[in-house]
């Protein structure tokens, strides 16, 4: 037989055997059944087959076209190379494994563990399911349970979102993915970096597990945490661990975060600090939510509020803190909007997430009217007092102010809603406005103050001190039935008492207990650099004043009434008074005086009242 009829004949017998082998499954090893369906491998197709036995084992090497089938998973290659024993075979050049649904993967090596339906792929990885695609060095894929692993780094795309990580897992089932190492999240809507996350490519879930960074709005949202879930589709966060949220110059943070985006709705608890950085002012509290497109937050858990600007910080303190921006008038100028009154229902939102519920506390609305001119303010009524619920809702219902009905029962109806789904906008130039509840303290290196209630208006910087407040400012104490600030780079310029006005000043040692005492209906007083230089009281003016020599040493306990009186000081002290209309007076030498009754009518020294450091505040 010549060279090229032997050629010809076993090309023909390669070529049988190619046929009858596609019937059959390989390598023709006799096992139990059960086990010869797991890892049975059937070959569909491949152009030349070299079988091989040697002392280690039986081994088929498949050449051009490769086909193999294991269940309903095929594989195409340009060679295959099989354990005739194990079943377990290697694939090499424009490797392709195709599974049922759709999922296909491709390599230019693979190696392939049939008991365990386990692919190493190596080389220009790509693991597709329909919109998801994965890329990657190297990749273990598991066909059975459809989950690859790469610790090489890889990157995952899914729609016009991209994710690149050092290592990750990914499931096809479940859409679930697990990232670690260096993560990089690429969103039109957003970006995130972390070290350690799950992502869903359907639900675009993501859930933290490292310190990690969303950025939104093109850089004018910044989110931060360690731990916690960030819907994309929807932009809900909702963050366990310290957390923050930073959003066009308003910074948040706390131990526990919920933020809406579409709503705008926020919830904050837990060693709570927000920042408004263009006003230089910080809240400190164990609770806040806020809505962001209102512009409305309500703040409890011992609510701080700090005021910075200058030399001298302003802190104020209340059980509870409503704030909102001003409304705009037609003169141009500002007032208050909404004011909660007694009538109002509070209620905390919570994204309807699980958290641990904050106890309910009690609450008192008071009715606050408040007016732009300074010396034209009416005096709250007396209110009552409700329950304030830290319950699981999806709304906030507040009030404003509405007519009188035809019974005059109430003097406000339920007006205002402030639902989850209302975006509208609030007017993002206007001035906020701060309403404080109960217990209020307020504390600055020259001025230190207490009260029930308390509001604040960053228009004109103004504090409206009401319900029992005194003021202490050096060596002196002012009460009356409300006490307004005027405060200009948190410095204090003009004080007014509408009502009941009096002010004391301690003269000498505290062991003398000698006080200079003024009272009237009304009082003003003047400041430059937090100093008292001037006071005005009116109508009704009483007096008592203990006057010194040149030296220094006491001579007399003067006594006087006026319509008006002016008073004037030095160095923190009075230094004159001078009487207008109607005056009346006398003077005692002060070893005839009674001193131990040389009070004024309101006459409380209420020192042990007045804060000491601004610790306090946060106690």
């Amino acid at each position: 037989m010549s060279a090229k009829q032997f050629q010809k004949v076993h090309t023909v017998i390669a070529i049988a055997m190619c046929v009858v082998l596609s019937a059959i499954s390989i390598p023709a090893v006799a096992q139990k059944t059960d086990t010869s369906d797991k890892v049975r491998i059937n070959l569909i197709h491949s152009d030349n087959l070299i079988h091989n036995k040697t002392d280690s084992g039986e081994y088929n090497k498949f050449i051009g076209a490769v086909i193999l089938q294991q269940g309903s998973d095929t594989l195409y290659s340009d060679s295959a190379y099989q354990n005739g024993t194990t079943r377990n075979f290697e694939a090499f050049g424009d490797v392709r494994i195709a599974q049922q649904d759709g999922t296909q993967g491709t390599s230019d090596y693979l190696k392939y563990t049939a008991a365990q339906k386990l692919a190493f792929m190596q080389g220009n990885v790509k693991l597709a399911d329909g919109k998801n695609h994965l890329e990657c060095t190297e990749l273990t894929y598991d066909l059975g349970t459809k989950t690859g692993v790469y610790d090489k780094g890889g990157t995952l795309h899914n729609d016009s979102t991209t994710i690149t990580s050092n290592a990750g897992v990914y499931n096809v089932n479940t859409k679930n993915a697990h990232f670690t190492g260096n993560v990089f999240i690429d969103d039109p809507q957003y970006n995130i970096h972390s070290e350690d996350l799950e992502y869903n490519t359907e639900t675009k879930v993501t859930i933290f597990h490292a310190q990690s960074t969303v950025r939104r709005d093109s850089g004018r949202g910044l989110l931060q945490t360690k731990n916690g879930t960030y819907d994309g589709k929807n932009g809900i966060a909702h963050f366990t661990g310290h957390s923050s949220i930073w959003n066009d110059g308003q910074y948040i943070e706390g131990d526990t975060l919920n933020y809406d985006k579409h709503t705008g709705y926020g919830l904050a608890i837990g060693n709570v600090i927000t920042w408004d950085t263009a006003h230089h002012s910080w809240m400190y509290c164990g609770r806040v939510e806020y809505r962001q497109y209102k512009r409305t937050s309500l703040a409890s858990i011992n609510p701080v509020l700090v005021q910075a600007n200058g030399k001298d910080t302003l802190y104020m303190r209340a059980d509870t803190f409503y704030s909102a921006p001003m409304v705009l008038m037609p003169n141009g100028g500002y007032r208050a909007g909404y004011v909660p009154k007694p009538t109002d229902t509070l209620k905390y939102d919570s994204l309807k997430v699980k958290e641990k519920v904050v106890d309910g506390h009690s609450v008192r609305a008071d009715t606050l009217i408040v007016d732009h001119e300074f010396d034209d303010v009416q005096v709250p009524r007396q209110s009552t007092k409700y329950k304030v619920p830290a319950s699981k809702t999806d709304t906030i219902a507040v009030v404003k102010q509405g007519k009188k009905n035809k019974n005059k029962k109430k003097n406000t109806e339920l007006a205002d809603k402030m639902a989850i789904t209302d975006t509208t906008q609030a007017d993002s130039t206007a001035p906020l406005y701060f309403i404080g509840y109960h217990h209020v303290l307020i504390f600055s290196d020259s001025l230190q103050g207490k009260c029930d209630s308390v509001s604040y208006t960053r228009a004109d910087s103004l504090i409206r001190m009401m319900y029992s407040p005194i003021v202490w400012a050096h060596n002196s104490q002012i009460t009356g039935d409300t006490i307004l600030l005027q405060l200009d780079s948190n410095q204090l310029r003009r004080m007014y008492v509408p009502n009941n006005a009096i002010i004391i000043a301690q003269s000498g040692p505290a062991k003398a207990k000698l006080f200079d005492q003024v009272q009237g209906k009304t009082l003003t007083a003047y400041f430059k650099d937090n100093t008292v230089t001037k006071m005005i009281v009116y109508p009704n003016a009483e007096s008592i004043h203990y006057s010194k020599d040149e030296k220094g040493y006491y001579m007399s306990v003067d006594q006087a009434t006026s319509t008006r009186m002016r008073i004037f000081f030095e160095d923190q002290k009075i230094r004159t008074i001078k009487f207008e209309q109607d005056w009346h007076g006398t003077m005692t030498p002060l070893e005839k005086a009674d001193l131990s009754n040389m009070h004024l009518s309101r006459f409380k020294w209420l020192i042990e009242q007045r804060p000491k450091t601004k610790e306090e505040l946060f106690q």
